[in-house]
């Protein structure tokens, strides 16, 4: 769209000349120019690109004016970033030449022409922006009531234009009898509507749209109209009076109030003195896709909230069958087309208004296999043009065109990993900021802002996520609205997607390419230069010729992305893509880096992580806006060690200019020993260290690094040796701290571990502790994950005393040579969902306590004897009855010398057997 393109450049400029104090003669006046044609257009840009999106108005003109400013809103941030990349390279003039008048001269020829053809380009610039914002006047724009924000709410021209054509109106009408899926959510909102208190409650159904978050709330009530007069009357009513008269309506009444498809945050603010608490058990019903205003009511009223889920797989093929079948097959689906139809649903993700759909178009349709397989291949492309799908379409579309400005190019960079894609947030989030799509605030660091806008898509039921130890993991989009976000980056020029080796490249304005298919024949004949990220996701082809391309022509590139593919070498003038903030060259084979890294002044992010790296260049110390430095290397193969599993990388000393440093994960300090330690003393901004190869002789200087890094959250720390003893009891308590991995010989756990009252997540390896280390581990307060692993403890018997790990999820005993014992007290460890039991010989009885863990999900038993996996067996163990209400117990042998060489057997329970 227009209106975040413009938006978003504007803010470009805006701090392009707060920074740059010293532009060149003239200049400063014309992107003073810019900026003041920018914002007088900016108040209509959102009625533009109403109007330019609905395919009911058939002016081209307006597309094409909306195309226009986008593409000059490009050239905008292109020349900015030539400016800067000039600029940097007059600066860094080699110093040997200064003393020659012919070098003088060289040099002043090199530095004028670039300058005058910028000073060309930003006054060609200005006098196409003031064409178009002449231009802009003869289609009567409306302006916007919240110039650079978006809402839901459309003009009064588009509301009258659609009034009967809201696809969210037949939620309304859908007659019961042909409802799948809602009897455990009905049951739900049924007690909270009918019993309960007496006081005045909110029931918000939230969710994602298709959801059927309508057609479960419609099914609680009849619709009646209020008197029309009434109606009419307070329509011309002002807000003060329009609450008295509504109030008084509503006094004496048991009411219940419906509000559909709420989008404003502080919706609860505007209805709230409106609707009179009365004690006669009255109910509002909202149905909303933002968490945000379902929260927002808790501030005045009691709320429940039922965040509605996707169908289970057997419903969705339920309601499939009985809306493709409906009139004929008695509702059910023919075997010669059960196959294909699978295929289908399976396509649809298990979203309902998706399938009601589909299998409205498809009961139109000859019922043979040819006619459904063509349906079933080419459903993208039904999407954005078949009549049958066009409200799934609009419905889904609306959840994106009802964002922020800010939010659009977040979500759809989803749209640039493939279908059903599950992305990393971390990786996600650095490409977010480094294409500047994070504006921070007040003393909010970019990474807690990206972490807040995918938040904020969380809660607008945009992004499903993975959660893992109480942080968002992974995340992805459902696929349908995946299609929309795929249909939204074309129309934007935003990303072009090449999934297919034939495919042809888009070379024009569009600025991201990303490449999931084989790659020798897709770059031959493209032209970089205007890509501001390139992802690639495919292991095929040779990446050498795409990184000489790319270090050769791509002047602009800003997020490079080629994790786990098969790339080898890394070309030596690397340090030519002078605006690169973010490099993921993870999983891939390369060796080394070049010395031209520390050219690279831009850099944020770069991710070496499962690489052959094993040493840094000096160079890299150089890179002072350098926030993560992310190298690791993980040994699945051999004779399997625990210290020898995770090896890092050296660094040479120097490492203290790094100060912008937010994570630095792993670095062998043994190499630069306690010297290079004492420098990390001024990476006071790390929230995540990682320290391998550590000496006893390391401990203080590493204990006077890590008290002044305040803001740690993360701390892995593992010695040179099973037998090296690393005394860090003299760390000042580090309070932010959520994660700790030691993995050393202790002389004692130090004091300061319980009382790390936000940790969530403690690994004990090697520690050889003389008493259990559980007494001094109970209390912590968010503790959700422990591993005790290796012969942390040198004692027999671990005691899970009543009262202690009240939050504990995750438990995982592995290598404990000596413990013949786990007690667990009644009514212990009752929040626990996942165990593991690996490798402890002396262990023959199964902990009696798990019984009573009514959470547990799994059970993951590892080389244990066969003494205590045969208690177990259903069919003739003694302890069978311990473990029979757990869902799933897996049961591993170790066969071959690799991590992963191993036998599985699944025991499901009796409770839970399938």
């Amino acid at each position: 769209m227009a209106e975040t393109a413009v938006l978003f450049v504007l803010g470009e400029v805006l701090e392009f000349l707060k920074e740059e104090t010293n532009l060149l003669s003239g200049v400063h006046k014309d992107f003073l120019d810019i900026k003041d044609e920018l914002e007088s257009i900016q108040v209509f840009l959102k009625d533009a690109d109403i109007r330019a999106a609905d395919e009911a108005d058939t002016n081209d003109g307006i597309r094409t004016w909306v195309k226009q400013l986008r593409e000059a809103s490009f050239r905008i941030e292109d020349i900015i970033d030539e400016y800067l990349r000039l600029m940097h390279r007059a600066k860094s003039n080699p110093s040997g030449c200064r003393q020659s008048l012919f070098c003088k001269i060289a040099s002043l020829i090199k530095t004028l022409i670039p300058h005058h053809q910028i000073a060309s380009e930003i006054k060609n610039i200005k006098i196409s922006i003031r064409g178009i914002k002449e231009r802009s006047e003869r289609y009567n724009f409306q302006i916007s009531q919240t110039p650079g924000s978006s809402s839901s709410s459309n003009s009064s021209r588009e509301t009258d234009n659609r009034r009967w054509h809201d696809p969210r109106l037949s939620s309304l009408f859908i007659e019961e009898t042909a409802i799948v899926g809602f009897e455990g959510p009905r049951e739900e909102l049924s007690g909270w509507l009918l019993e309960g208190t007496a006081e005045r409650t909110v029931i918000s159904v939230v969710g994602m749209g298709g959801l059927g978050k309508t057609t479960l709330a419609c099914l609680h009530h009849r619709f009646s109209i209020i008197h029309r007069p009434l109606l009419q009357m307070l329509h011309k009513m002002d807000d003060k009076s329009l609450i008295l008269q509504v109030r008084q309506y509503l006094k004496h009444k048991k009411y219940l109030i419906f509000f559909d498809d709420v989008w404003q945050e502080d919706f609860s603010d505007q209805i709230e003195f409106a609707i009179p608490n009365n004690n006669k058990g009255c109910r509002i019903i909202i149905t909303t896709r933002m968490m945000q205003v379902a929260d927002f009511f808790k501030k005045s009223f009691l709320v429940h909230v039922h965040n509605l889920q996707l169908l289970t797989p057997n419903k969705a093929w339920e309601l499939f069958c009985k809306k493709a079948f409906r009139f004929e097959l008695g509702g059910h689906c023919p075997p010669e087309l059960k196959f294909m139809s699978k295929e289908i649903v399976r396509k649809c993700k298990q979203l309902p208004l998706a399938i009601v759909a589909v299998s409205g178009l498809l009961s139109t349709k000859a019922k043979t296999v040819t006619e459904w397989k063509m349906v079933s291949q080419n459903l993208n492309l039904e999407l954005g043009r078949n009549a049958h799908l066009s409200s799934l379409t609009k419905i889904l579309s609306l959840s994106y065109d009802s964002l922020p400005y800010y939010l659009k190019p977040c979500i759809l960079y989803f749209g640039i990993y493939p279908q059903d894609y599950s992305v990393n947030n971390k990786r996600l989030t650095r490409q977010w900021i480094a294409e500047g799509f994070i504006k921070c605030y007040e003393r909010r660091t970019p990474e807690e802002v990206a972490e807040e806008y995918l938040s904020e898509l969380i809660h607008r039921s945009l992004v499903q996520v993975s959660i893992v130890e109480g942080k968002v993991q992974t995340c992805q989009v459902h696929d349908l609205f995946w299609e929309v976000l795929i249909r939204k980056m074309k129309d934007l020029s935003f990303c072009h997607c090449v999934h297919d080796d034939g495919e042809s490249i888009v070379v024009g304005s569009t600025r991201r390419l990303s490449i999931s298919t084989n790659l020798n024949n897709v770059l031959k004949s493209t032209n970089n230069s205007h890509f501001r990220a390139i992802h690639v996701l495919e292991k095929g082809g040779s990446l050498e010729n795409l990184m000489g391309k790319l270090c050769s022509q791509s002047s602009i590139l800003k997020v490079l992305d080629i994790q786990g593919t098969s790339l080898n070498h890394i070309p030596k003038n690397l340090g030519s893509l002078f605006h690169l903030r973010y490099i993921n060259l993870s999983y891939t084979n390369v060796q080394t880096l070049p010395k031209s890294v520390g050219e690279l002044q831009n850099l944020e992010t770069l991710d070496l992580r499962e690489t052959l790296v094993h040493e840094l260049p000096h160079e890299i110390n150089k890179l002072e806006k350098l926030r993560n430095l992310l190298v690791r290397h993980s040994n699945y193969k051999g004779n399997y060690s625990l210290l020898g599993y995770t090896t890092g990388v050296r660094m040479q000393k120097g490492i203290k200019i790094l100060t912008s440093l937010q994570n630095l994960y792993h670095v062998e300090v043994d190499h630069g020993g306690v010297d290079l330690i004492q420098e990390m003393k001024m990476l006071r901004q790390l929230r995540r260290l990682g320290l391998s190869q550590v000496r006893r002789e390391h401990g203080n200087a590493l204990c006077a690094a890590v008290a002044e890094m305040k803001h740690l959250e993360y701390l892995n720390i593992s010695a040179i040796s099973e037998d090296e003893i690393i005394d860090l009891n003299c760390i000042s308590s580090p309070p932010q701290l959520l994660r700790l991995h030691l993995k050393a010989r202790l002389q004692k756990l130090p004091d300061w571990i319980p009382e790390l009252e936000c940790l969530v997540k403690v690994r004990l390896s090697f520690s050889m502790l003389n008493y259990d280390p559980l007494q001094s581990l109970k209390n912590l307060p968010n503790l959700v994950s422990l591993c005790l692993w290796d012969n942390c403890y040198d004692g027999e018997i671990f005691h899970f005393q009543n009262g202690g790990f009240l939050k504990l999820m995750t438990l995982n005993l592995r290598c404990l040579y000596k413990v013949n014992s786990v007690v667990i007290d009644n009514g212990t460890l009752l929040s626990l969902e996942h165990l593991t039991l690996e490798k402890i010989p002396q262990l023959k009885a199964v902990p009696s306590g798990i019984k009573l863990m009514h959470k547990l999900k799994d059970i993951h038993v590892t080389d244990m004897p066969a003494e205590f996996v045969e208690s177990f067996d259903p069919d003739k163990g003694q302890d069978y009855s311990i473990i029979k209400h757990v869902p799933l117990v897996f049961v591993r042998h170790s066969h071959g010398p690799n991590l992963f060489d191993y036998d599985i057997r699944t025991i499901h329970s009796s409770s839970k057997e399938s």
